[in-house]
C-alpha cells in the first residue's frame, strides 16, 4: 500500500475501518441473538419443568409440581406465579431474586414452617402474598421488610399463637390481613400499628379470650372486623372506639353472656352491623336493658338479635332471648314492689304507733292536771 500515493492510503484504510466495523455489528447482534434464544430457552426449560407458563411467562403456574424447593430463578416478566400444593418447607432469605414484575405469589397447601428475615425483601413492588395453610409458627421482625407495597396477605391456618408489635412493621399499604384459623391467644397492642389503610381483618377462629384497649388504636380505615369464633368473655368499654370506618363487627359464636352498653356506645360510625348470635346469654334484667338501649340506637344494627339465646339461668336455657325479654325484669319488678310495700307499711305502723304513745301520754298527762287541780279545791 505504500506504492499508493497519500490520499489513496487513506481512503483505502477508511474503507477497511468501516468494513471492520460492520463485521463486528454483524458478530455483536448474532451473539445478542444467541443471548436471546438462549434466555428464551433456559425460561422455556424453567416452565418446562411441571410448570404451565402463558401470557409469554407472565403467569407461572406451578401447583402440585412436587417442587421441595422455591425456584432458583423466575422469570423476571413473571407478573404471578402459583406455588400452591407443594412440598416446600423453608422460604429461605432474599429469595426469589430481584422482580420488578411480580404481582401476585401464591404459596398455600405446602410444609413451610420457617420464613427467614428478608425472605420477600426483593419483592418490593408484590400485591398478593398468599401463605394460608402451611405450619408457619412465629414471625420475625424481618418478615414483613420490603413488601410496602403488599395490598393483601393470607396466613389463614396456620400455627400461629401470638403477634408481636415488630412483625407486621412494613406492611403500610395492606388493606387485607387474613389470620383466621390459628392458635392465636394473644395480640400486643400494637401489632397492627402500622397497617392505617387495612379495611378487613380477619381473626375467627382462634383463641382470643379478650379485647384489650389500644389493640386496634391505629385502624381508623377497618371496615370488618371478624372476631367470630374465639373465646372472648369480656370487651374493654373502649376498645372499639378507634374503628370510625367499621361497618361490620362479627363476635358471633363466642363467650359472651354479658354486654356493656358502653361498649358499643364508643362505635362512632355512620352504620356498624353487630353480629352475637351463638354466645351463651345470661338472660337477666340487665342484659334486657342493655339490649334494649342498643337497639334504640340509629347508628347500630343487631341484625341477629332474633336469633340470640340463652345459656344462662338453667330454667331458660336455648330460649331465644326475644321470647323471655319482656318477663326478665318481671321477677325483678315484682321484688321491688314488694320491697316499696313491706317499707311503706313499716313505716305506716311506725308513725301509727308513734301517734298511739303521742296521744296516750297526751291523756295521761291531762288527767294527772286534773288530779291536781282537784287537790287545790280540797284547800
Amino acid at each position: 500500500m505504500s506504492c499508493f500515493p497519500p490520499a489513496v492510503r487513506w481512503s483505502l484504510q477508511a474503507l477497511g475501518s468501516r468494513r471492520a466495523a460492520a463485521v463486528a455489528m454483524r458478530e455483536f447482534l448474532f451473539l445478542l441473538l444467541l443471548a436471546s434464544a438462549a434466555s428464551s430457552r433456559s425460561h422455556s426449560a424453567w416452565c418446562e419443568l411441571g410448570c404451565k407458563c402463558r401470557g409469554d411467562l407472565r403467569f407461572a403456574i406451578c401447583s402440585r409440581a412436587f417442587f421441595t424447593h422455591l425456584p432458583a430463578r423466575v422469570p423476571p416478566t413473571t407478573e404471578l406465579l402459583d406455588l400452591s400444593d407443594n412440598h416446600i418447607s423453608v422460604i429461605p432469605e432474599r429469595s426469589f431474586g430481584m422482580n420488578r414484575k411480580l404481582r401476585v405469589l401464591l404459596l398455600q397447601n405446602n410444609n413451610i414452617s420457617a420464613v427467614r428475615d428478608g425472605g420477600f425483601s426483593l419483592l418490593e413492588f408484590l400485591q398478593k402474598l398468599d401463605l394460608s395453610r402451611n405450619r408457619i409458627a412465629t414471625l420475625g421482625e424481618g418478615f414483613s421488610a420490603g413488601l410496602a407495597f403488599l395490598r393483601e396477605l393470607q396466613l389463614a391456618h396456620n400455627s400461629l399463637s401470638s403477634l408481636d408489635s415488630s412483625s407486621f412493621a412494613h406492611l403500610d399499604s395492606l388493606q387485607r390481613l387474613n389470620l383466621s384459623g390459628n392458635g392465636i391467644h394473644a395480640i400486643q397492642v400494637r401489632s397492627f400499628a402500622s397497617m392505617s389503610g387495612l379495611r378487613q381483618l380477619h381473626l375467627q377462629d382462634n383463641r382470643l379470650s379478650t379485647l384489650s384497649s389500644g389493640m386496634f388504636s391505629m385502624l381508623r380505615s377497618l371496615e370488618v372486623l371478624n372476631l367470630a369464633g374465639n373465646r372472648i368473655n369480656e370487651t374493654r368499654a373502649g376498645v372499639f372506639k378507634p374503628l370510625t370506618s367499621m361497618t361490620l363487627l362479627n363476635l358471633a359464636g363466642n363467650r359472651l353472656s354479658s354486654l356493656y352498653f358502653k361498649t358499643f356506645l364508643s362505635i362512632h360510625t355512620y352504620s356498624t352491623h353487630i353480629l352475637l348470635e351463638g354466645n351463651p346469654w345470661n338472660c337477666d334484667c340487665d342484659l334486657q336493658r342493655v339490649f334494649r338501649k342498643l337497639r334504640s340506637i340509629q347508628r347500630l344494627f343487631l341484625d341477629d338479635y332474633y336469633n340470640l339465646t340463652c345459656g344462662q339461668p338453667a330454667v331458660l336455657r336455648d330460649y331465644r332471648l326475644m321470647e323471655v325479654d319482656t318477663e326478665l325484669c318481671l321477677a325483678e319488678t315484682v321484688t321491688v314492689l314488694i320491697i316499696t310495700v313491706t317499707v311503706v307499711i313499716t313505716l305506716l305502723a311506725a308513725m301509727l304507733k308513734g301517734e298511739r304513745k303521742r296521744k296516750k301520754k297526751k291523756r295521761g298527762k291531762h288527767w294527772t292536771q286534773q288530779g291536781e287541780r282537784s287537790d287545790e279545791s280540797d284547800y
